[in-house]
């Protein structure tokens, strides 16, 4: 059965509140670390892949302080502008703090895909870093398990199903290091882990 997703279900709205956007920063953290590992990347290489994991969207949070700010209704024609500007955003201010290149490639260029039709820059191929094309998959995967405000979070299955229908986006090798951590079993740890409800528990 064909399963029915658009943009907005694999992307993070740039209005996601504060717990949103760190449960999937969380989300993204892990699974990239520990595809990383199953890549058999350098120790050094796998932390700044959780690092940029966590990071990867801090571009959204500065446009989100800004439209907010805006006094004029945002058209969806902007939104989309500012969604693409994110990337770039996000690069911006972590090379301000002194992040190194690997972070900063990984955050700059984790929406471009394979075949050249993502952004910002149309890159395709091994032109995409490769902490990018790990994070990308990452991503995408973590908000499809998402809740969102007309529907329910997608199970394990379905998102990976969604993301087998567009896999001309990723790097082969990177797909199936992913797919081999999804059906590792370590999976629901991931999502168990970004889980706000416990972490609020774990603090109480």
């Amino acid at each position: 059965m064909a399963i029915s997703y658009g943009r907005k279900d694999i992307e993070t709205p740039i209005q996601a509140g504060l717990d949103e956007t760190i449960s999937h920063g969380i989300v993204v953290s892990n699974l990239a670390y520990l595809v990383g590992r199953e890549l058999e990347l350098n120790d050094k290489i796998c932390y700044d892949l959780a690092v940029a994991g966590f990071l990867h969207d801090i571009g959204k949070v500065r446009l989100n302080f800004y439209m907010n700010e805006k006094e004029e209704e945002i058209l969806a024609v902007d939104e989309t502008r500012y969604m693409r500007m994110h990337p770039a955003i996000g690069y911006a201010i972590l090379l301000d703090y002194g992040y190194n290149q690997t972070v900063l490639d990984a955050v700059l260029y984790h929406h471009e895909h394979y075949d050249g039709t993502g952004y910002p820059h149309n890159l395709c191929g091994k032109e995409i870093p490769l902490p990018a094309r790990i994070m990308h998959v990452c991503d995408i995967f973590g908000a499809l398990i998402s809740n969102r405000d007309y529907r329910e979070a997608f199970d394990i299955e379905t998102a990976l199903d969604v993301i087998l229908d567009d896999v001309k986006n990723f790097d082969m090798k990177v797909f199936l290091a992913f797919q081999r951590v999804a059906f590792s079993g370590k999976m629901e740890a991931v999502i168990e882990k970004a889980s706000m409800d416990e972490l609020e528990e774990e603090e109480t």
